[in-house]
């Protein structure tokens, strides 16, 4: 039989056995079990975040009215707050791939990622949240989100994250996403610059209007992403600083319309040159009942992206769009779900160009482990890809 007959005859029976198993396993993550509150109040499903998991997030991962002197440390001190329990959680992902015109076709990722996660109370108003990859595509990745998040800074309704960070987020969150399939546009980096919307360090604020439902979110990091430190003991590559703002409009319970501008510079250390970036763009969220659609629309334009000692006559324009269908016939609690995404990214530069249709199909054999079958047509590139595998968390 060949390859692909093989993967897709596993995929099915894989799929078709999980619908036979039984509906009680529960789930036990760090904050399930700090809080003893089922994985679905803040997921649907996991790891997808829905309203009330954002919410506790944006609280910095507690529940103030549930929080108690009995779990915590004091010593008599008043100006301590220790958590009595340090919260841990891993977080493990697993999958047999198949690439039609790859040299090798069938590949077996397993682990494709580990990582350590915690995250809790530092003080009243105060917390903390981060996680090491232990094994990220079979290499130590290192710490990715760390931050400490200070929440509603002076009584008013802004908290303030200080570590790194993706800045993305505040649009879609690359980590919570249910397809083996990546939000394209957010990782892309244009020619030789080093600034993409994944992981970056420095400042966001977020300010919320109940009274309007109007979320404002603004950011400055470095602009070169999370590598170590230079031989000088500096994160940032040069003295410029990279800045990002999105406002986001609630309307009613069912939709939000948003856009995003980020504005950064940044600056070759071996020929001087620089280019200066730019990414602008609408997106919007609609929720109907077991439907949520999201989509993005972003335009980035570089000034020389190759850092040349000429800069092109014209900018270098990259529009990026990303656009995801989730849809659970049997609701939140439910354990069948269908995701539908698509990826473009049209560039003027050659081989930066980029366009896949993705269904995924996920089931939860628990709350906290979910098994997913994926199919990925590659359409500039003619090429076809499939997943079968799980995502787990414990």
């Amino acid at each position: 039989m060949p390859p692909r007959n093989v993967m897709l005859s596993a995929l099915a029976l894989l799929l078709g056995a999980a619908t036979l198993l039984p509906a009680d396993a529960g789930a036990v993550p760090a904050f399930a079990r700090r809080y003893k509150m089922s994985c679905t109040t803040c997921h649907a499903p996991f790891p997808r975040l829905k309203a009330y998991g954002d919410e506790f997030a944006g609280a910095g991962f507690v529940i103030p009215e549930e929080e108690k002197e009995r779990d915590y440390v004091s010593a008599g001190d008043d100006l301590l707050w220790l958590n009595r329990v340090f919260q841990l959680g891993v977080r493990c992902d697993a999958y047999g791939v198949w690439e039609g015109d790859a040299d090798v076709e069938t590949d077996l990722q397993t682990p494709w990622g580990l990582k350590l996660l915690s995250g809790g109370a530092l003080a009243k108003g105060v917390s903390y949240y981060f996680y090491f990859y232990m094994s990220e595509r079979g290499e130590v990745a290192g710490v990715e989100d760390a931050y400490v998040h200070f929440d509603d800074v002076g009584g008013a309704p802004l908290d303030i994250m200080v570590g790194q960070f993706q800045t993305c987020d505040p649009l879609m969150k690359r980590e919570l996403r249910l397809t083996f399939e990546d939000y394209q546009i957010y990782k892309e980096k244009v020619g030789g610059s080093g600034t993409n919307l994944a992981y970056d360090r420095g400042v966001m604020l977020a300010y919320g209007i109940e009274e309007t439902g109007t979320d404002l979110v603004a950011m400055v990091v470095n602009g070169n992403g999370k590598d170590e430190a230079g031989d000088d003991h500096r994160f940032d590559s040069d003295k410029y600083k990279n800045a990002g703002l999105r406002l986001a409009q609630g309307i009613g319970d069912v939709a939000s319309v948003g856009g995003f501008v980020y504005y950064g510079k940044e600056r070759e250390a071996d020929t001087g040159n620089a280019n200066e970036i730019l990414y602008w763009g609408p997106d919007v969220v609609i929720g109907y009942g077991p439907v949520t659609m999201t989509a993005q629309y972003l335009m980035r334009t570089d000034t020389n992206p190759d850092f040349a000692d000429t800069e092109p006559d014209e900018e270098i324009e990259t529009a990026g769009i990303v656009a995801e269908l989730v849809f659970g016939p049997q609701g939140e609690d439910g354990r069948h779900w269908i995701t539908l995404l698509y990826n473009r990214i049209d560039s003027d530069l050659d081989g930066e160009d980029y366009e896949s249709v993705t269904a995924s199909f996920g089931y939860l054999l628990a709350r906290n482990l979910r098994l997913m079958a994926e199919y990925t047509r590659d359409v500039e590139h003619e090429a076809n890809r499939a997943v079968i595998g799980f995502v787990s968390g414990f």
